[in-house]
Protein backbone atom coordinates (compact mmCIF):
# COMPACT_ATOMS: atom_id res chain seq x y z
CA UNK A 1 0.00 0.00 0.00
CA UNK A 2 1.68 3.25 -1.29
CA UNK A 3 2.71 6.11 1.88
CA UNK A 4 0.71 8.64 1.55
CA UNK A 5 2.84 12.06 3.42
CA UNK A 6 1.37 13.16 6.39
CA UNK A 7 -0.34 17.15 6.16
CA UNK A 8 2.38 19.56 5.85
CA UNK A 9 5.37 17.14 5.11
CA UNK A 10 5.48 18.71 1.53
CA UNK A 11 6.52 21.92 3.24
CA UNK A 12 9.12 20.58 4.90
CA UNK A 13 10.77 18.52 2.17
CA UNK A 14 10.66 21.77 -0.18
CA UNK A 15 12.27 23.67 2.75
CA UNK A 16 14.54 20.92 2.92
CA UNK A 17 15.57 20.73 -0.60
CA UNK A 18 16.11 24.98 0.09
CA UNK A 19 18.46 24.15 2.33
CA UNK A 20 20.71 21.95 0.70
CA UNK A 21 20.61 23.72 -2.45
CA UNK A 22 21.72 26.69 -0.38
CA UNK A 23 24.65 24.82 0.91
CA UNK A 24 25.68 23.38 -2.46
CA UNK A 25 25.99 27.38 -3.31
CA UNK A 26 27.99 28.24 -0.88
CA UNK A 27 30.32 25.56 -1.09
CA UNK A 28 30.52 26.30 -4.77
CA UNK A 29 30.91 29.40 -3.86
CA UNK A 30 33.70 29.25 -1.06
CA UNK A 31 35.60 26.96 -4.15
CA UNK A 32 35.71 29.65 -6.21
CA UNK A 33 37.10 32.67 -4.47
CA UNK A 34 41.29 31.67 -5.04
CA UNK A 35 40.64 31.88 -8.88
CA UNK A 36 38.13 35.01 -8.90
CA UNK A 37 40.54 37.46 -6.31
CA UNK A 38 43.74 37.44 -6.67
CA UNK A 39 44.92 40.77 -5.05
CA UNK A 40 43.30 42.64 -8.11
CA UNK A 41 45.97 41.21 -10.67
CA UNK A 42 43.37 38.36 -12.37
CA UNK A 43 39.41 37.76 -12.98
CA UNK A 44 39.50 34.32 -14.33
CA UNK A 45 41.81 31.16 -13.88
CA UNK A 46 44.02 33.02 -16.77
CA UNK A 47 46.65 34.97 -15.34
CA UNK A 48 47.57 38.33 -16.93
CA UNK A 49 50.62 40.50 -16.18
CA UNK A 50 51.47 44.12 -16.23
CA UNK A 51 54.82 44.92 -17.58
CA UNK A 52 56.75 47.30 -15.66
CA UNK A 53 58.22 50.81 -16.05
CA UNK A 54 61.80 50.25 -16.82
CA UNK A 55 64.08 53.12 -15.26
CA UNK A 56 67.46 54.23 -16.21
CA UNK A 57 69.46 55.78 -14.24
CA UNK A 58 73.24 57.33 -15.94
CA UNK A 59 76.44 57.29 -13.75
CA UNK A 60 79.31 60.12 -13.53
CA UNK A 61 80.55 61.88 -16.63
CA UNK A 62 77.51 60.92 -18.36
CA UNK A 63 73.82 61.52 -19.18
CA UNK A 64 70.62 59.89 -20.05
CA UNK A 65 71.54 59.71 -24.02
CA UNK A 66 73.96 57.21 -22.99
CA UNK A 67 71.10 55.21 -22.72
CA UNK A 68 69.55 55.79 -26.09
CA UNK A 69 70.33 52.51 -27.33
CA UNK A 70 68.68 50.29 -24.64
CA UNK A 71 65.70 52.83 -24.55
CA UNK A 72 65.02 52.14 -28.47
CA UNK A 73 65.38 48.18 -28.35
CA UNK A 74 62.69 48.67 -24.93
CA UNK A 75 60.29 50.75 -26.12
CA UNK A 76 60.45 48.39 -29.10
CA UNK A 77 59.10 45.67 -27.31
CA UNK A 78 56.40 47.86 -25.70
CA UNK A 79 58.03 48.76 -22.68
CA UNK A 80 57.56 52.15 -20.85
CA UNK A 81 60.88 53.96 -20.38
CA UNK A 82 62.14 56.67 -18.41
CA UNK A 83 65.64 57.79 -18.25
CA UNK A 84 66.34 61.04 -15.37
CA UNK A 85 68.60 63.30 -15.60
CA UNK A 86 70.99 61.97 -12.37
CA UNK A 87 71.89 65.71 -10.44
CA UNK A 88 75.14 63.84 -9.40
CA UNK A 89 75.57 66.63 -6.75
CA UNK A 90 75.98 63.75 -4.07
CA UNK A 91 74.87 60.58 -3.13
CA UNK A 92 72.43 61.68 -0.80
CA UNK A 93 70.38 64.92 -3.09
CA UNK A 94 71.15 62.49 -5.96
CA UNK A 95 68.89 59.28 -4.45
CA UNK A 96 66.10 61.82 -2.87
CA UNK A 97 65.43 63.33 -6.37
CA UNK A 98 65.29 59.49 -8.07
CA UNK A 99 62.80 58.14 -5.41
CA UNK A 100 60.91 61.28 -6.22
CA UNK A 101 61.02 60.12 -10.01
CA UNK A 102 59.72 56.38 -9.15
CA UNK A 103 57.16 58.23 -7.01
CA UNK A 104 55.25 59.73 -9.62
CA UNK A 105 55.01 56.24 -11.72
CA UNK A 106 52.41 53.88 -11.50
CA UNK A 107 52.90 49.98 -11.30
CA UNK A 108 56.10 47.81 -11.11
CA UNK A 109 59.24 49.37 -11.79
CA UNK A 110 62.62 47.78 -12.61
CA UNK A 111 65.01 50.58 -11.50
CA UNK A 112 68.46 50.16 -13.42
CA UNK A 113 71.99 52.41 -12.56
CA UNK A 114 75.15 52.35 -14.74
CA UNK A 115 78.16 52.84 -12.57
CA UNK A 116 77.59 55.64 -10.00
CA UNK A 117 74.24 55.70 -11.02
CA UNK A 118 74.41 52.21 -9.05
CA UNK A 119 75.03 53.81 -5.48
CA UNK A 120 72.06 55.80 -6.06
CA UNK A 121 69.45 52.99 -7.17
CA UNK A 122 70.89 51.16 -4.16
CA UNK A 123 69.47 54.31 -2.26
CA UNK A 124 66.54 55.39 -3.80
CA UNK A 125 64.65 52.26 -4.34
CA UNK A 126 64.98 51.67 -0.30
CA UNK A 127 61.03 51.26 1.10
CA UNK A 128 59.79 51.71 -2.29
CA UNK A 129 57.71 47.90 -2.33
CA UNK A 130 56.93 48.90 -6.24
CA UNK A 131 60.19 48.31 -7.94
CA UNK A 132 60.31 44.41 -8.41
CA UNK A 133 63.91 44.69 -9.43
CA UNK A 134 67.55 46.30 -9.84
CA UNK A 135 69.96 46.01 -12.22
CA UNK A 136 73.13 47.03 -12.02
CA UNK A 137 75.69 48.08 -15.23
CA UNK A 138 79.68 48.42 -14.72
CA UNK A 139 78.42 49.82 -11.17
CA UNK A 140 79.06 50.81 -7.95
CA UNK A 141 76.91 48.48 -5.10
CA UNK A 142 77.69 50.24 -2.16
CA UNK A 143 76.61 48.32 1.40
CA UNK A 144 75.74 50.59 4.62
CA UNK A 145 78.97 52.48 5.41
CA UNK A 146 80.63 52.04 2.35
CA UNK A 147 81.00 54.36 -0.48
CA UNK A 148 82.48 54.74 -3.93
CA UNK A 149 85.91 56.08 -2.98
CA UNK A 150 86.23 53.15 -0.24
CA UNK A 151 85.45 50.30 -2.81
CA UNK A 152 87.24 52.35 -5.24
CA UNK A 153 91.09 51.50 -2.38
CA UNK A 154 90.04 47.83 -1.82
CA UNK A 155 89.73 47.09 -5.79
CA UNK A 156 92.25 50.01 -7.44
CA UNK A 157 91.45 51.26 -11.38
CA UNK A 158 92.59 53.69 -13.22
CA UNK A 159 89.84 56.41 -12.60
CA UNK A 160 92.12 58.22 -9.96
CA UNK A 161 94.89 58.51 -12.99
CA UNK A 162 92.03 59.84 -15.08
CA UNK A 163 90.21 62.63 -13.53
CA UNK A 164 91.03 66.06 -12.99
CA UNK A 165 89.36 68.97 -10.24
CA UNK A 166 87.67 72.05 -10.68
CA UNK A 167 85.97 74.50 -8.07
CA UNK A 168 82.43 75.52 -8.42
CA UNK A 169 79.69 77.62 -6.88
CA UNK A 170 76.26 77.51 -7.36
CA UNK A 171 73.40 79.50 -4.88
CA UNK A 172 75.51 80.02 -2.00
CA UNK A 173 76.99 76.79 -1.97
CA UNK A 174 81.01 75.71 -3.30
CA UNK A 175 82.45 72.74 -3.56
CA UNK A 176 85.08 70.58 -6.43
CA UNK A 177 83.48 68.66 -9.50
CA UNK A 178 85.58 66.03 -10.92
CA UNK A 179 86.30 65.88 -14.89
CA UNK A 180 87.48 63.17 -17.05
CA UNK A 181 90.72 64.43 -19.22
CA UNK A 182 89.93 64.39 -22.28
CA UNK A 183 92.85 62.71 -23.52
CA UNK A 184 92.12 59.57 -21.34
CA UNK A 185 88.39 59.33 -21.87
CA UNK A 186 89.12 57.38 -24.57
CA UNK A 187 91.87 54.21 -23.07
CA UNK A 188 89.50 54.65 -19.60
CA UNK A 189 85.88 55.07 -19.76
CA UNK A 190 85.01 54.22 -23.36
CA UNK A 191 88.07 51.55 -25.07
CA UNK A 192 85.43 50.19 -27.07
CA UNK A 193 84.00 52.98 -28.60
CA UNK A 194 85.27 55.02 -31.63
CA UNK A 195 87.92 57.70 -31.22
CA UNK A 196 85.43 60.56 -32.71
CA UNK A 197 82.70 59.07 -29.78
CA UNK A 198 85.44 59.46 -26.96
CA UNK A 199 86.13 63.23 -28.41
CA UNK A 200 82.38 63.99 -28.05
CA UNK A 201 81.93 62.46 -24.72
CA UNK A 202 84.47 64.38 -23.69
CA UNK A 203 83.10 68.07 -24.67
CA UNK A 204 79.35 67.01 -23.79
CA UNK A 205 80.27 65.28 -19.78
CA UNK A 206 78.77 66.51 -16.87
CA UNK A 207 81.45 66.27 -13.97
CA UNK A 208 80.04 65.03 -10.52
CA UNK A 209 80.90 66.29 -7.15
CA UNK A 210 83.04 64.93 -5.15
CA UNK A 211 80.68 64.02 -2.46
CA UNK A 212 78.72 61.83 -5.45
CA UNK A 213 81.86 58.94 -4.15
CA UNK A 214 82.51 60.55 -0.53
CA UNK A 215 79.62 60.08 0.93
CA UNK A 216 78.72 56.68 2.44
CA UNK A 217 75.33 54.47 1.71
CA UNK A 218 72.76 54.56 4.43
CA UNK A 219 70.63 51.72 2.98
CA UNK A 220 71.20 49.25 0.65
CA UNK A 221 68.08 48.23 -0.82
CA UNK A 222 69.86 44.94 -2.99
CA UNK A 223 69.35 43.60 0.34
CA UNK A 224 66.09 43.48 0.04
CA UNK A 225 65.11 43.79 -3.60
CA UNK A 226 66.43 40.83 -6.06
CA UNK A 227 69.36 41.60 -8.26
CA UNK A 228 70.90 41.28 -11.95
CA UNK A 229 74.48 42.51 -12.59
CA UNK A 230 76.39 43.10 -16.00
CA UNK A 231 79.91 42.81 -15.36
CA UNK A 232 82.05 44.94 -18.09
CA UNK A 233 85.20 42.67 -18.31
CA UNK A 234 87.51 45.03 -19.70
CA UNK A 235 86.25 47.96 -17.73
CA UNK A 236 89.33 50.14 -16.16
CA UNK A 237 86.88 52.83 -14.67
CA UNK A 238 85.84 50.55 -12.18
CA UNK A 239 87.71 47.34 -11.58
CA UNK A 240 85.77 44.21 -12.95
CA UNK A 241 86.63 42.61 -9.31
CA UNK A 242 84.77 45.19 -7.70
CA UNK A 243 82.42 44.67 -9.42
CA UNK A 244 82.52 40.46 -9.53
CA UNK A 245 82.55 41.47 -5.93
CA UNK A 246 79.68 43.76 -5.37
CA UNK A 247 77.40 41.06 -7.82
CA UNK A 248 78.37 37.92 -5.49
CA UNK A 249 77.83 39.46 -2.43
CA UNK A 250 74.56 40.65 -3.06
CA UNK A 251 73.87 37.19 -5.27
CA UNK A 252 72.64 39.04 -8.39
CA UNK A 253 72.16 37.36 -11.36
CA UNK A 254 75.59 38.00 -13.67
CA UNK A 255 76.78 37.89 -16.47
CA UNK A 256 80.07 39.30 -17.92
CA UNK A 257 80.82 40.31 -21.82
CA UNK A 258 83.83 41.75 -23.50
CA UNK A 259 83.10 45.96 -23.14
CA UNK A 260 84.57 48.89 -21.16
CA UNK A 261 82.80 50.54 -19.14
CA UNK A 262 80.53 52.22 -21.09
CA UNK A 263 78.52 48.61 -21.93
CA UNK A 264 75.27 50.11 -22.52
CA UNK A 265 76.52 52.36 -25.56
CA UNK A 266 78.75 49.94 -26.80
CA UNK A 267 76.87 47.06 -26.28
CA UNK A 268 72.97 47.75 -26.06
CA UNK A 269 72.13 44.42 -27.08
CA UNK A 270 73.00 42.61 -23.94
CA UNK A 271 72.14 45.14 -21.25
CA UNK A 272 68.70 45.39 -23.17
CA UNK A 273 69.20 41.51 -22.61
CA UNK A 274 69.69 41.71 -19.24
CA UNK A 275 66.60 44.17 -18.30
CA UNK A 276 64.47 42.14 -19.96
CA UNK A 277 65.18 39.03 -17.51
CA UNK A 278 64.21 41.53 -15.10
CA UNK A 279 61.32 42.15 -16.43
CA UNK A 280 59.92 39.14 -16.77
CA UNK A 281 61.34 37.64 -13.46
CA UNK A 282 58.26 35.50 -12.63
CA UNK A 283 57.81 37.14 -9.42
CA UNK A 284 61.42 36.57 -8.32
CA UNK A 285 62.08 35.78 -4.26
CA UNK A 286 63.38 38.43 -2.41
CA UNK A 287 66.62 38.38 -0.95
CA UNK A 288 65.48 39.29 2.70
CA UNK A 289 63.04 36.01 2.32
CA UNK A 290 65.39 33.67 1.26
CA UNK A 291 66.62 32.54 4.08
CA UNK A 292 63.93 32.32 6.38
CA UNK A 293 62.18 28.77 4.89
CA UNK A 294 59.16 27.97 3.59
CA UNK A 295 57.31 31.11 2.73
CA UNK A 296 53.99 31.52 4.44
CA UNK A 297 51.14 31.49 1.37
CA UNK A 298 48.01 32.96 2.64
CA UNK A 299 46.27 32.40 -0.67
CA UNK A 300 46.72 29.11 -0.45
CA UNK A 301 45.95 29.09 3.38
CA UNK A 302 42.74 30.62 2.29
CA UNK A 303 42.03 27.86 -0.36
CA UNK A 304 42.22 25.04 1.87
CA UNK A 305 40.52 26.83 4.69
CA UNK A 306 37.73 27.54 2.21
CA UNK A 307 37.60 23.57 1.92
CA UNK A 308 37.04 22.57 4.69
CA UNK A 309 34.18 24.92 5.82
CA UNK A 310 32.46 24.11 2.33
CA UNK A 311 32.98 20.22 2.75
CA UNK A 312 31.61 20.99 6.56
CA UNK A 313 28.69 23.20 5.24
CA UNK A 314 27.37 20.64 2.90
CA UNK A 315 27.85 17.39 4.84
CA UNK A 316 25.98 19.29 7.66
CA UNK A 317 23.13 20.16 4.98
CA UNK A 318 22.81 16.30 3.79
CA UNK A 319 22.40 15.85 7.53
CA UNK A 320 19.85 17.83 7.98
CA UNK A 321 17.94 16.91 4.78
CA UNK A 322 17.71 13.23 5.66
CA UNK A 323 16.32 13.96 9.04
CA UNK A 324 13.64 16.04 7.96
CA UNK A 325 12.70 13.53 5.20
CA UNK A 326 12.73 10.27 7.93
CA UNK A 327 9.93 13.07 9.78
CA UNK A 328 8.06 13.52 7.02
CA UNK A 329 6.93 9.58 6.26
CA UNK A 330 3.93 8.78 8.68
Amino acid sequence: MPAFPVPGSRSRIHRAHVMAAGCAVALSTVLAVPVAADAGKTTTATTTTTKPTIVLVHGAFADASSWNGVVERLERRGYTVIAPANPLRGLYTDSTYIASVLDSIKGPIVLAGHSYGGAVISTAAAANPRVKSLVYVSALMPDVGESGMSLGAKYPSELGTATKSVPYRAGGVSGTDLYLKPDRIHSVFAADLPVNTARVMAVTQRPAATTAFSETAKVAAWKHIPSWFLVAKQDKTINPDQERFEAKRAGSHTVEINSSHVAMVSHPDAVTALLLQAATAADPARPALAATGTTHDARAETALTGIATGTLIAGTGAILLGRRLRRSRP
